[in-house]
């Protein structure tokens, strides 16, 4: 047997640094605001649907491409909040989570030697999804503190061999919506060199300033876009891992020729139950970007009443805090003392960059209720206070 049973393109990629803080954080009886789940339940409505749906005997497989009431409740959701039309049968396609429908849509878009464009920070998920395709990523830093789009560097990246890019807005770590200035010029590039977008949009309704832009919704990107969401983020029920993948019939008939060989079908009645979910009144919606803006003010507020450099997310539920003015300039440390020493945990943003000079930022999730969080924060307190 050779040195390591593990494959050369996925050997740099190890454990992920979500799991292995989870487990410090278990191990060391840590408020855990790493890893990006809620401590709260999802909403009642949404779990009496889907035992419901166990009760009245949806337990066997659906079909592969998605139960068809999920599918029509994923379209109806697409015209209500962004006025696009599509038809759910042909283009809508059920996965098991945004990650599974990720690394379908890679491994069905991209042929070995082919490149896939990745704004940095970006989610761990998308490198490792892009070296299973035996693809190259090909790296575009967003620029500054603000994290900004340069469309002149998005421009130099391109090359003959550029098949797509990976858009993720929100933006998990960094918490950036792009605006529509932005996200105009990403079209700009995918139609000038002929380039489809896989846009991860998890995060869709969390969002403080303004409203979330899908690039299909932009000229010349309806035919050429893969747009991925789930129930998860939206209706805090991450467990459940129901999401899906719009694309025009193509492009979703070459993701369903990678998902029948991947999981084939998702959880019968819990798509029932993401069905009803999506049905929400706008009320839900609205209660829910009003919490997490509190969450987010309550966590920002003090996380920066403490000592650290914060810039409030425009979106998501995480927070990015600069490490230095507390005299620490190493994320990875600065993480494994936080969670050993204070019991808090935190994931270091060197896990979502290639950037050295982003070490000294770390993400917290604010995606747990206020005694967690008032936690966290005097635990961080009394930390510092003793320094």
């Amino acid at each position: 047997m050779r040195q390591s049973p593990l494959t050369s393109r996925l050997s740099g990629f190890g454990t992920s640094v979500f799991a292995e803080m989870t487990a410090l954080a278990r191990r060391h009886g840590a408020v855990n605001l790493g890893q990006g789940y809620p401590d709260f339940d999802g909403p009642d409505f949404v779990k009496r649907a889907a035992a419901a749906a166990l009760r009245a005997g949806h337990n066997q497989y659906a079909p592969m491409p998605g139960l068809p009431e999920l599918q029509r409740a994923v379209a109806d959701h697409q015209k209500r909040f962004y006025g696009i039309e599509h038809d759910a049968a042909e283009e809508v396609t059920v996965h098991a989570g945004a990650t599974e429908a990720l690394c379908a849509t890679l491994a069905a878009l991209l042929d070995p030697g082919d490149e896939a464009i990745v704004f940095d920070p970006f989610y761990d998920a998308y490198v490792p999804g892009i070296a299973l395709a035996h693809a190259q990523a090909r790296v575009v830093p967003l620029a500054g503190p603000d994290l900004r789009l340069d469309a002149s560097a998005l421009e130099d990246a391109v090359t003959p061999r550029t098949r797509l890019l990976v858009l993720n807005s929100p933006l998990n770590p960094a918490g950036r919506v792009f605006s529509r200035e932005e996200l105009a010029a990403v079209a700009e590039a995918c139609v000038r060199h002929d380039l489809l977008a896989v846009t991860d949009e998890v995060y869709e309704h969390i969002v403080f300033g303004g409203d979330h832009v899908p690039i299909a919704t932009l000229p010349g990107m309806r035919e050429r876009t893969v747009t991925i969401s789930s129930a998860g983020k939206t209706f805090s029920l991450t467990g459940w891992k129901i999401g899906w993948t719009i694309a025009p019939p193509p492009l979703a008939a070459a993701i369903r020729a990678v998902h029948q060989f991947v999981t084939f079908a998702v959880s019968t009645p819990f798509q029932h139950a993401a069905a009803a979910a999506l049905a929400a009144p706008d009320r839900y919606y609205a209660r829910l970007r009003a919490g997490y803006r509190a969450r987010r003010d309550r966590l920002c507020d003090g996380l920066a009443e403490i000592g650290f450099g914060v810039r409030p997310p425009e979106g998501t539920y995480f927070a990015l805090a600069d490490i230095r003015p507390l005299g620490y300039d190493d994320d990875d440390t600065f993480c494994r003392t936080l969670v050993e020493r204070v019991g808090v945990a935190a994931i270091p943003v060197s896990a979502f960059t290639t950037d050295r000079s982003r070490r000294h930022l770390v993400r917290f999730a604010f995606c747990k209720d206020d005694a967690t969080l008032e936690e966290a924060l005097d635990r961080l307190k009394r930390y510092v206070a003793k320094r």
